[in-house]
């Protein structure tokens, strides 16, 4: 029987439960009631995941983000993997070269030495896969019984060149919508190996860097509107955070989007939906529709871009909802994710 528990709970619960850490309606309220209004910020459009900020005449992206992901090792990477890419990605969403990492080790008492090295020698290996250093850390020691064995947070920066200016209230109607390939791997993957599930083949995490795919990008027009990684709340989450960021609608045909068998299998099998699936590897794009066809060429030319396709665009209708065409010629509502389907995916 699955050890599973209800990440999306009633809202007006006074304490923090899973749903909280899950990337969608419950993670935004919890930013924008308590951190925000604490820390001196008020703009949720904002609020991407790294923040384009000016040092000595150059334009950065700056980024932090803490893995907690089980199990620690996976089909297709490891928490390693994470904390690298997860963070390399956040930063190339803003149009920056990833450049230098830091990275905070949390163990917990009583977890094996090799287990450190592995996950040390995946994120040194990460990294170099990736072109960034890790020039910085720390590590701290926690009771038995009080973690998962290896926690890790990374904080990146880089560099955001001249004329890329990518974000939400630049996305405007006619824009095209692009994925770059196909999508829920990385969370299947990981329930797969939490549950000892299998469903018929191998499902392996689609982790990667996604750097050099978002440079080829830029290399055919820096007029890139918006860039984000669908990771926690999936592919939803964030078609819904740009809708709500541009205050445009957003129209997907749900027969294009790329959801490979083993996954809509799987999703199937056990109630989920594909839409709400994290990913650790792809990207959405929203592109101005004179510049898409030329961005999907290059897309495609890339690894890492080799399956990108064409899900939707941009309209003047429903702001700040996104609504997917059905194979039946009807239309669904793309809701925001309460909580998280898989919790503890990174």
């Amino acid at each position: 029987m699955l050890s599973w528990t209800c990440p999306a709970p009633l809202r007006d619960r006074p304490r923090v439960v899973m749903g909280h850490g899950g990337g969608g309606a419950l993670s935004a309220e919890l930013v924008e009631q308590i951190f925000l209004p604490a820390l001196g910020g008020t703009a949720r459009a904002a609020l991407t995941d790294s923040a384009a900020v000016e040092l000595g005449g150059a334009r950065l992206a700056f980024s932090t983000d803490s893995f907690v992901v089980r199990p620690l090792f996976f089909p297709g990477g490891s928490i390693g993997d994470l904390a690298v890419n997860g963070t390399v990605n956040d930063l190339a969403m803003s149009g920056a070269r990833p450049a230098y990492l830091s990275c905070g080790v949390i163990l917990e008492e009583g977890v094996g030495l090799d287990t450190v090295a592995e996950v040390a020698a995946a994120i040194g290996a990460a990294a170099r896969t990736a072109g960034v250093r890790v020039v910085t850390g720390d590590t701290k020691v926690v009771e038995a019984g009080h973690g998962d064995g290896v926690y890790l947070n990374t904080a990146g920066i880089g560099l955001i060149p001249p004329g890329v200016d990518l974000r939400p209230e630049r996305v405007v109607p006619g824009d095209v919508v692009i994925v770059s390939g196909a999508i829920g791997l990385h969370g299947v993957a990981i329930l797969s190996e939490r549950e000892n599930l299998r469903f018929g083949t191998d499902i392996e995490s689609d982790c990667a860097a996604l750097g050099g795919l978002v440079e080829a990008m830029l290399a055919v027009t820096p007029d890139l509107h918006v860039l984000r990684d669908p990771t926690r709340g999936g592919l939803a989450a964030s078609l819904n955070e740009i809708a709500v960021g541009s205050g445009t609608g957003i129209v997907v045909r749900e027969r294009s989007v790329p959801v490979p068998p083993p996954v809509a299998s799987a999703c199937a099998m056990l109630g989920l939906d594909p839409m709400y699936v994290a990913n650790e590897g792809k990207l959405v794009a929203f592109v101005p529709r004179e510049h898409a066809e030329a961005v999907l060429a290059a897309m495609r030319g890339h690894e890492r871009g080799a399956e990108a396709v064409i899900i939707g665009e941009v309209v003047e209708e429903h702001p700040g909802m996104v609504v997917a065409r059905t194979a039946l010629g009807g239309t669904r509502v793309v809701d925001m994710p309460l909580g998280e389907q898989l919790p503890r995916i990174c």
